[in-house]
């Protein structure tokens, strides 16, 4: 059950970080052609491609039909 726990709180931790208001007027340029907005937008993405890696690795069923309440699918 820690790891359903943890990957819902790491799931509401990307939702969270998604409204970057704090880059909303930032015109800084990454590597001089990348816009600071973009560019945290493309991180968020790999971090939630590792966070749903993590969610399937450590908060799957092993087996679905146990999981589900009363026992039977």
């Amino acid at each position: 059950m820690n790891g359903r726990r943890l990957a819902l709180g790491a799931v509401v931790l990307l939702a969270l970080l998604h409204h970057d208001v704090w880059l909303w007027n930032d015109s800084s340029l990454l590597f001089g052609f990348l816009p600071a907005g973009l560019a945290w937008h493309g991180a968020l993405s790999v971090a939630a491609a590792f966070v749903w890696y993590g969610v399937t690795v450590f908060a799957w069923p092993e087996d679905p039909t146990t999981d589900a309440p009363g026992g039977t699918p």
